[in-house]
Protein backbone atom coordinates (compact mmCIF):
# COMPACT_ATOMS: atom_id res chain seq x y z
CA UNK A 1 0.00 0.00 0.00
CA UNK A 2 2.92 2.36 0.66
CA UNK A 3 4.01 2.32 -2.98
CA UNK A 4 0.46 3.05 -4.07
CA UNK A 5 0.13 5.95 -1.66
CA UNK A 6 3.46 7.39 -2.80
CA UNK A 7 1.97 7.98 -6.23
CA UNK A 8 0.21 11.15 -5.11
CA UNK A 9 2.82 12.89 -3.00
CA UNK A 10 4.42 16.09 -4.11
CA UNK A 11 7.81 16.27 -2.41
CA UNK A 12 10.40 13.53 -2.25
CA UNK A 13 12.65 12.60 0.65
CA UNK A 14 15.09 9.79 1.44
CA UNK A 15 15.31 7.64 4.52
CA UNK A 16 17.16 4.50 5.51
CA UNK A 17 15.47 1.28 6.54
CA UNK A 18 17.73 -1.57 7.58
CA UNK A 19 20.75 0.28 6.25
CA UNK A 20 19.21 0.66 2.79
CA UNK A 21 18.20 3.91 1.15
CA UNK A 22 14.45 4.02 0.55
CA UNK A 23 12.76 6.74 -1.53
CA UNK A 24 9.48 7.98 -0.04
CA UNK A 25 7.07 10.70 -1.03
CA UNK A 26 5.29 12.48 1.86
CA UNK A 27 1.53 12.19 2.09
CA UNK A 28 0.29 15.57 0.86
CA UNK A 29 -2.52 15.42 -1.67
CA UNK A 30 -3.96 13.25 -4.41
CA UNK A 31 -3.89 13.85 -8.11
CA UNK A 32 -7.06 15.73 -8.97
CA UNK A 33 -8.10 18.06 -11.75
CA UNK A 34 -10.89 19.38 -9.54
CA UNK A 35 -9.73 19.92 -5.95
CA UNK A 36 -8.04 23.28 -6.39
CA UNK A 37 -8.16 26.71 -7.92
CA UNK A 38 -9.87 29.95 -6.83
CA UNK A 39 -13.42 28.79 -7.60
CA UNK A 40 -12.99 25.65 -5.51
CA UNK A 41 -11.71 27.77 -2.63
CA UNK A 42 -14.72 30.08 -3.07
CA UNK A 43 -17.03 27.08 -2.84
CA UNK A 44 -15.39 26.08 0.44
CA UNK A 45 -15.56 29.57 1.97
CA UNK A 46 -19.18 30.16 0.98
CA UNK A 47 -20.25 26.74 2.32
CA UNK A 48 -21.19 25.53 -1.15
CA UNK A 49 -18.81 22.60 -0.73
CA UNK A 50 -17.01 20.61 1.90
CA UNK A 51 -13.72 18.79 1.26
CA UNK A 52 -13.38 17.06 -1.01
CA UNK A 53 -16.62 17.63 -2.99
CA UNK A 54 -19.51 17.51 -0.58
CA UNK A 55 -22.80 19.43 -0.79
CA UNK A 56 -23.13 18.67 -4.49
CA UNK A 57 -26.91 19.22 -4.56
CA UNK A 58 -26.56 22.59 -2.79
CA UNK A 59 -23.95 23.71 -5.29
CA UNK A 60 -26.10 22.71 -8.26
CA UNK A 61 -29.17 24.38 -6.78
CA UNK A 62 -27.44 27.68 -5.98
CA UNK A 63 -25.45 28.12 -9.21
CA UNK A 64 -28.36 27.10 -11.44
CA UNK A 65 -30.76 29.18 -9.36
CA UNK A 66 -28.64 32.33 -9.62
CA UNK A 67 -28.48 31.82 -13.39
CA UNK A 68 -32.14 31.03 -14.04
CA UNK A 69 -34.49 32.28 -11.30
CA UNK A 70 -33.80 36.06 -11.73
CA UNK A 71 -34.48 35.67 -15.45
CA UNK A 72 -37.90 34.18 -14.72
CA UNK A 73 -38.74 36.93 -12.24
CA UNK A 74 -37.54 39.84 -14.39
CA UNK A 75 -39.19 38.55 -17.56
CA UNK A 76 -42.45 37.94 -15.67
CA UNK A 77 -42.41 41.47 -14.27
CA UNK A 78 -41.97 42.77 -17.82
CA UNK A 79 -44.87 40.62 -19.04
CA UNK A 80 -42.56 38.57 -21.28
CA UNK A 81 -42.47 35.24 -19.48
CA UNK A 82 -45.21 33.59 -21.54
CA UNK A 83 -46.02 36.17 -24.20
CA UNK A 84 -45.67 39.75 -25.32
CA UNK A 85 -42.69 39.07 -27.60
CA UNK A 86 -41.75 36.68 -30.39
CA UNK A 87 -39.72 34.52 -28.00
CA UNK A 88 -41.02 34.66 -24.39
CA UNK A 89 -38.81 33.36 -21.62
CA UNK A 90 -40.65 30.11 -20.92
CA UNK A 91 -40.47 29.20 -24.62
CA UNK A 92 -36.74 29.86 -24.91
CA UNK A 93 -35.41 26.30 -25.03
CA UNK A 94 -31.78 27.40 -25.13
CA UNK A 95 -31.99 29.31 -21.85
CA UNK A 96 -33.64 26.46 -19.92
CA UNK A 97 -31.31 23.81 -21.31
CA UNK A 98 -28.22 25.93 -20.65
CA UNK A 99 -29.01 26.83 -17.04
CA UNK A 100 -31.14 23.90 -15.82
CA UNK A 101 -29.35 21.03 -17.58
CA UNK A 102 -25.90 22.04 -18.82
CA UNK A 103 -24.74 23.90 -15.70
CA UNK A 104 -25.79 21.04 -13.37
CA UNK A 105 -23.96 18.59 -15.64
CA UNK A 106 -20.80 20.69 -15.53
CA UNK A 107 -20.95 20.80 -11.72
CA UNK A 108 -21.79 17.11 -11.31
CA UNK A 109 -18.92 16.29 -13.66
CA UNK A 110 -16.49 17.59 -11.01
CA UNK A 111 -17.44 14.75 -8.67
CA UNK A 112 -17.34 12.13 -11.44
CA UNK A 113 -14.04 13.27 -12.95
CA UNK A 114 -12.37 13.49 -9.55
CA UNK A 115 -13.39 10.00 -8.47
CA UNK A 116 -12.60 8.28 -11.76
CA UNK A 117 -9.36 10.03 -12.73
CA UNK A 118 -7.84 9.50 -9.29
CA UNK A 119 -8.46 5.77 -9.81
CA UNK A 120 -7.10 5.92 -13.38
CA UNK A 121 -3.88 7.69 -12.42
CA UNK A 122 -3.33 5.40 -9.44
CA UNK A 123 -3.11 2.44 -11.81
CA UNK A 124 0.17 3.69 -13.25
CA UNK A 125 1.63 2.57 -9.92
CA UNK A 126 -0.66 -0.33 -9.10
CA UNK A 127 0.10 -2.02 -12.43
CA UNK A 128 3.81 -1.37 -12.09
CA UNK A 129 3.92 0.79 -15.23
CA UNK A 130 5.92 3.38 -13.30
CA UNK A 131 8.91 1.55 -11.84
CA UNK A 132 9.92 2.36 -8.22
CA UNK A 133 13.05 4.18 -9.37
CA UNK A 134 10.95 6.59 -11.48
CA UNK A 135 8.25 7.43 -8.93
CA UNK A 136 10.03 10.60 -7.90
CA UNK A 137 9.80 11.88 -11.47
CA UNK A 138 6.17 10.76 -11.63
CA UNK A 139 5.48 12.70 -8.44
CA UNK A 140 7.10 15.76 -9.98
CA UNK A 141 4.79 15.47 -13.01
CA UNK A 142 1.80 15.40 -10.68
CA UNK A 143 3.17 18.30 -8.64
CA UNK A 144 3.63 20.46 -11.73
CA UNK A 145 0.12 19.68 -12.95
CA UNK A 146 -1.44 20.49 -9.58
CA UNK A 147 0.51 23.74 -9.33
CA UNK A 148 -0.87 24.88 -12.69
CA UNK A 149 -4.37 23.77 -11.69
CA UNK A 150 -4.26 26.14 -8.71
CA UNK A 151 -3.27 29.17 -10.80
CA UNK A 152 -5.21 32.30 -9.86
CA UNK A 153 -4.03 34.14 -12.97
CA UNK A 154 -5.50 31.56 -15.34
CA UNK A 155 -8.96 31.58 -13.78
CA UNK A 156 -8.96 35.39 -13.70
CA UNK A 157 -8.02 35.40 -17.39
CA UNK A 158 -10.89 33.01 -18.13
CA UNK A 159 -13.28 35.30 -16.27
CA UNK A 160 -12.11 38.35 -18.22
CA UNK A 161 -12.53 36.42 -21.46
CA UNK A 162 -16.11 35.49 -20.52
CA UNK A 163 -17.08 39.13 -20.03
CA UNK A 164 -15.07 40.48 -22.95
CA UNK A 165 -14.64 38.36 -26.05
CA UNK A 166 -17.26 35.86 -24.93
CA UNK A 167 -19.92 38.55 -24.65
CA UNK A 168 -18.97 40.02 -28.04
CA UNK A 169 -19.20 36.60 -29.74
CA UNK A 170 -22.62 36.00 -28.22
CA UNK A 171 -23.97 39.38 -29.37
CA UNK A 172 -22.64 38.93 -32.90
CA UNK A 173 -23.26 35.24 -33.52
CA UNK A 174 -25.71 33.64 -31.11
CA UNK A 175 -28.27 36.22 -29.96
CA UNK A 176 -31.59 35.69 -31.73
CA UNK A 177 -32.36 38.26 -34.43
CA UNK A 178 -36.05 38.48 -33.47
CA UNK A 179 -37.66 40.26 -30.54
CA UNK A 180 -37.11 38.19 -27.41
CA UNK A 181 -37.65 38.33 -23.66
CA UNK A 182 -34.12 39.68 -23.21
CA UNK A 183 -33.60 42.08 -26.11
CA UNK A 184 -34.78 43.84 -29.22
CA UNK A 185 -32.50 43.76 -32.24
CA UNK A 186 -32.80 46.60 -34.72
CA UNK A 187 -30.32 47.94 -37.23
CA UNK A 188 -27.88 45.18 -36.30
CA UNK A 189 -27.70 46.38 -32.67
CA UNK A 190 -29.06 44.58 -29.62
CA UNK A 191 -30.91 46.59 -26.98
CA UNK A 192 -31.07 44.70 -23.69
CA UNK A 193 -33.82 45.04 -21.09
CA UNK A 194 -33.44 44.31 -17.36
CA UNK A 195 -33.73 40.56 -17.83
CA UNK A 196 -31.32 40.85 -20.73
CA UNK A 197 -28.65 42.53 -18.62
CA UNK A 198 -28.79 39.76 -16.04
CA UNK A 199 -28.75 37.20 -18.86
CA UNK A 200 -25.79 38.78 -20.65
CA UNK A 201 -23.65 39.78 -17.66
CA UNK A 202 -24.46 37.19 -14.99
CA UNK A 203 -26.08 34.02 -16.32
CA UNK A 204 -24.14 33.56 -19.56
CA UNK A 205 -20.76 34.44 -18.00
CA UNK A 206 -21.37 31.83 -15.28
CA UNK A 207 -22.00 29.19 -17.93
CA UNK A 208 -19.05 30.29 -20.07
CA UNK A 209 -16.69 30.33 -17.09
CA UNK A 210 -17.69 26.84 -15.94
CA UNK A 211 -17.28 25.50 -19.48
CA UNK A 212 -13.94 27.22 -20.18
CA UNK A 213 -12.68 26.11 -16.78
CA UNK A 214 -13.38 22.55 -17.87
CA UNK A 215 -11.45 23.10 -21.08
CA UNK A 216 -8.53 24.28 -18.96
CA UNK A 217 -8.78 21.11 -16.89
CA UNK A 218 -8.87 18.97 -20.01
CA UNK A 219 -5.71 20.80 -21.12
CA UNK A 220 -4.14 19.82 -17.78
CA UNK A 221 -5.06 16.20 -18.51
CA UNK A 222 -3.34 16.54 -21.90
CA UNK A 223 -0.28 18.04 -20.22
CA UNK A 224 -0.15 15.33 -17.54
CA UNK A 225 -0.37 12.44 -20.03
CA UNK A 226 2.15 14.09 -22.34
CA UNK A 227 4.65 14.35 -19.48
CA UNK A 228 3.96 10.78 -18.35
CA UNK A 229 4.53 9.64 -21.93
CA UNK A 230 8.07 10.99 -21.63
CA UNK A 231 8.84 8.79 -18.60
CA UNK A 232 10.38 5.31 -18.93
CA UNK A 233 7.26 3.13 -18.84
CA UNK A 234 7.37 -0.53 -17.90
CA UNK A 235 4.57 -1.94 -20.03
CA UNK A 236 3.20 -5.46 -19.62
CA UNK A 237 3.57 -6.84 -23.15
CA UNK A 238 1.27 -9.80 -22.53
CA UNK A 239 -1.52 -8.05 -20.66
CA UNK A 240 -4.96 -9.35 -21.72
CA UNK A 241 -6.33 -5.83 -22.27
CA UNK A 242 -4.41 -5.89 -25.60
CA UNK A 243 -2.97 -2.48 -24.74
CA UNK A 244 0.15 -3.60 -22.86
CA UNK A 245 -1.57 -2.75 -19.56
CA UNK A 246 -2.60 0.79 -20.59
CA UNK A 247 -6.23 -0.13 -21.26
CA UNK A 248 -7.27 1.54 -18.01
CA UNK A 249 -6.75 4.94 -19.67
CA UNK A 250 -10.01 4.40 -21.58
CA UNK A 251 -11.73 5.10 -18.26
CA UNK A 252 -10.93 8.79 -18.72
CA UNK A 253 -13.31 8.90 -21.70
CA UNK A 254 -16.36 8.01 -19.64
CA UNK A 255 -15.14 10.30 -16.84
CA UNK A 256 -15.31 13.36 -19.10
CA UNK A 257 -18.58 12.34 -20.79
CA UNK A 258 -20.80 14.61 -18.58
CA UNK A 259 -18.74 17.62 -19.68
CA UNK A 260 -19.22 16.68 -23.33
CA UNK A 261 -22.90 15.85 -22.79
CA UNK A 262 -23.47 19.36 -21.39
CA UNK A 263 -22.16 20.79 -24.65
CA UNK A 264 -24.32 18.67 -26.98
CA UNK A 265 -27.28 19.57 -24.75
CA UNK A 266 -26.59 23.28 -25.36
CA UNK A 267 -26.15 22.65 -29.09
CA UNK A 268 -29.53 20.92 -29.13
CA UNK A 269 -31.14 23.88 -27.34
CA UNK A 270 -29.62 26.43 -29.72
CA UNK A 271 -30.83 24.48 -32.76
CA UNK A 272 -34.28 23.99 -31.23
CA UNK A 273 -34.66 27.76 -30.81
CA UNK A 274 -33.68 28.39 -34.44
CA UNK A 275 -36.13 25.78 -35.68
CA UNK A 276 -39.03 26.80 -33.44
CA UNK A 277 -38.73 30.59 -33.51
CA UNK A 278 -36.91 31.37 -36.76
CA UNK A 279 -38.40 28.78 -39.12
CA UNK A 280 -35.14 26.97 -39.87
CA UNK A 281 -34.88 23.18 -40.36
CA UNK A 282 -32.66 20.53 -38.87
CA UNK A 283 -30.94 19.74 -42.16
CA UNK A 284 -29.43 23.24 -42.16
CA UNK A 285 -27.36 22.29 -39.11
CA UNK A 286 -26.03 18.90 -40.22
CA UNK A 287 -22.49 20.20 -40.77
CA UNK A 288 -22.42 21.93 -37.39
CA UNK A 289 -23.78 18.85 -35.60
CA UNK A 290 -21.36 16.45 -37.29
CA UNK A 291 -18.43 18.79 -36.70
CA UNK A 292 -19.32 19.29 -33.04
CA UNK A 293 -19.66 15.56 -32.39
CA UNK A 294 -16.34 14.83 -34.11
CA UNK A 295 -14.60 17.58 -32.14
CA UNK A 296 -15.97 16.44 -28.77
CA UNK A 297 -15.08 12.80 -29.38
CA UNK A 298 -11.55 13.66 -30.47
CA UNK A 299 -11.18 16.03 -27.52
CA UNK A 300 -11.02 13.13 -25.06
CA UNK A 301 -9.44 10.52 -27.34
CA UNK A 302 -6.47 12.52 -28.64
CA UNK A 303 -4.48 12.53 -25.35
CA UNK A 304 -4.66 8.72 -25.24
CA UNK A 305 -2.86 8.68 -28.59
CA UNK A 306 0.23 10.09 -26.84
CA UNK A 307 1.19 6.50 -26.02
CA UNK A 308 1.05 5.20 -29.58
CA UNK A 309 4.83 4.91 -29.86
CA UNK A 310 5.05 3.02 -26.57
CA UNK A 311 2.37 0.60 -27.74
CA UNK A 312 3.95 0.23 -31.17
CA UNK A 313 7.28 -0.67 -29.56
CA UNK A 314 5.50 -3.04 -27.17
CA UNK A 315 3.85 -4.79 -30.09
CA UNK A 316 7.19 -5.31 -31.87
CA UNK A 317 8.97 -6.54 -28.74
CA UNK A 318 6.10 -8.88 -27.82
CA UNK A 319 6.01 -10.40 -31.29
CA UNK A 320 9.76 -10.92 -31.28
CA UNK A 321 9.91 -12.43 -27.79
CA UNK A 322 6.88 -14.62 -28.23
CA UNK A 323 8.04 -15.59 -31.71
CA UNK A 324 11.33 -16.88 -30.27
CA UNK A 325 9.48 -18.78 -27.53
CA UNK A 326 7.06 -20.24 -30.09
CA UNK A 327 9.90 -21.39 -32.33
CA UNK A 328 11.56 -23.20 -29.44
CA UNK A 329 8.29 -24.87 -28.47
CA UNK A 330 7.33 -26.06 -31.96
CA UNK A 331 10.88 -27.33 -32.53
CA UNK A 332 10.58 -29.44 -29.39
CA UNK A 333 7.09 -30.54 -30.42
CA UNK A 334 8.30 -31.60 -33.87
CA UNK A 335 11.33 -33.34 -32.45
CA UNK A 336 9.25 -35.29 -29.95
CA UNK A 337 6.16 -36.19 -31.95
CA UNK A 338 7.23 -36.16 -35.59
CA UNK A 339 10.90 -37.01 -35.87
CA UNK A 340 11.23 -39.43 -32.92
CA UNK A 341 7.70 -40.85 -33.10
CA UNK A 342 7.04 -40.43 -29.40
CA UNK A 343 3.67 -42.15 -29.65
CA UNK A 344 5.46 -45.53 -29.62
CA UNK A 345 6.41 -44.78 -26.04
CA UNK A 346 3.68 -42.34 -25.04
CA UNK A 347 0.04 -42.52 -26.18
CA UNK A 348 -0.96 -39.65 -28.47
CA UNK A 349 -4.54 -39.69 -27.20
CA UNK A 350 -4.93 -37.45 -24.16
CA UNK A 351 -1.52 -35.80 -24.35
CA UNK A 352 -1.36 -32.22 -23.16
CA UNK A 353 1.19 -31.25 -25.81
CA UNK A 354 -1.49 -30.87 -28.49
CA UNK A 355 -3.58 -28.57 -26.28
CA UNK A 356 -0.48 -26.58 -25.34
CA UNK A 357 0.28 -26.08 -29.02
CA UNK A 358 -3.25 -24.76 -29.55
CA UNK A 359 -2.91 -22.46 -26.53
CA UNK A 360 0.37 -21.21 -27.94
CA UNK A 361 -1.40 -20.24 -31.17
CA UNK A 362 -4.15 -18.41 -29.29
CA UNK A 363 -1.58 -16.56 -27.19
CA UNK A 364 0.32 -15.49 -30.29
CA UNK A 365 -2.93 -14.19 -31.75
CA UNK A 366 -3.47 -12.11 -28.61
CA UNK A 367 0.03 -10.68 -28.87
CA UNK A 368 -0.50 -9.85 -32.54
CA UNK A 369 -3.65 -7.89 -31.65
CA UNK A 370 -1.97 -5.40 -29.31
CA UNK A 371 -3.67 -2.09 -30.08
CA UNK A 372 -1.79 1.06 -30.97
CA UNK A 373 -4.38 3.05 -28.99
CA UNK A 374 -5.44 2.23 -25.41
CA UNK A 375 -9.13 2.13 -26.29
CA UNK A 376 -11.36 0.16 -28.62
CA UNK A 377 -14.33 0.72 -30.90
CA UNK A 378 -16.78 0.13 -28.05
CA UNK A 379 -15.38 3.13 -26.17
CA UNK A 380 -16.03 5.38 -29.17
CA UNK A 381 -19.49 3.94 -29.85
CA UNK A 382 -20.60 4.34 -26.23
CA UNK A 383 -19.37 7.93 -26.13
CA UNK A 384 -21.15 8.79 -29.38
CA UNK A 385 -24.33 7.19 -28.06
CA UNK A 386 -24.24 9.42 -24.97
CA UNK A 387 -23.51 12.60 -26.93
CA UNK A 388 -26.25 12.01 -29.50
CA UNK A 389 -29.01 11.61 -26.88
CA UNK A 390 -29.81 15.35 -26.50
CA UNK A 391 -30.01 15.71 -30.27
CA UNK A 392 -32.57 12.93 -30.79
CA UNK A 393 -35.65 15.07 -29.90
CA UNK A 394 -34.74 17.34 -32.81
CA UNK A 395 -35.55 14.47 -35.18
CA UNK A 396 -39.21 15.04 -34.31
CA UNK A 397 -39.03 18.34 -36.18
CA UNK A 398 -38.63 16.49 -39.49
CA UNK A 399 -40.19 13.09 -38.71
CA UNK A 400 -43.65 12.90 -37.06
CA UNK A 401 -43.72 11.22 -33.65
CA UNK A 402 -46.24 8.66 -34.95
CA UNK A 403 -43.76 7.45 -37.57
CA UNK A 404 -40.96 7.23 -35.02
CA UNK A 405 -43.13 5.17 -32.64
CA UNK A 406 -44.20 2.91 -35.50
CA UNK A 407 -40.59 2.35 -36.59
CA UNK A 408 -39.48 1.54 -33.01
CA UNK A 409 -42.44 -0.82 -32.57
CA UNK A 410 -41.44 -2.73 -35.70
CA UNK A 411 -37.93 -3.14 -34.38
CA UNK A 412 -39.12 -4.38 -31.00
CA UNK A 413 -42.02 -6.58 -32.02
Amino acid sequence: MECVRSLFHLRASDKRVGGKKVITLPDDREFSLVLGGPLYQLYLRTKLSTPPLGLLFRRVLVVSGVSWVPLLILSALAGQAVGGVRVPFLLDVDAHVRFLVAIPLLIIAEFIVHRRLVAVVRQFIERGIIAPEHRIRFGQVISGTMHLRNSIAIEVALLVFCFGIGHWVWREQFALSVRTWYSVKSGGEISLNKAGYWYAFVSLPIFRFLLLRWYFRIFLWYLFLWRVRGLPLRLNLYHPDRAAGLGFLAGSVSAFSPVLLAQTTVISGVIADRIWHMGMNLAAFKVEVAGSLAFLVLLVLVPLAFFVMHLSNAQRVAKREFGILSSKYVDCFRSKWIKHNAEEYEPLLGTSDIQSLADLGNSFKTISEIQLLPFGKQTVVRLLGVLILPLLPLVLTIIPLREVVSWVAKLVF
